[in-house]
């Protein structure tokens, strides 16, 4: 089975040099996190409400 190309993004918080930053795939049922740092290491995925969980949790620091 094939995996289709994801498409990455990085925050708009990230610096200029690309270091400490995460990027994230969407797909139809899960959210792709990688290290940009490492992007040879296999990206995690959440499901939708495990993400949604995630960045309220994380809005609220």
């Amino acid at each position: 089975m094939s995996t289709p190309e994801l498409d990455w993004y990085k925050s708009s918080y990230s610096s200029a040099q690309g270091d400490s930053c995460i990027e994230v795939a969407l797909t139809e049922h899960a959210i792709h996190v990688r290290d940009s740092k490492d992007v040879t290491r296999q990206p995690f995925a959440v499901g939708r409400e495990g993400w949604t969980h995630f960045v309220g949790f994380a809005a609220g620091f």
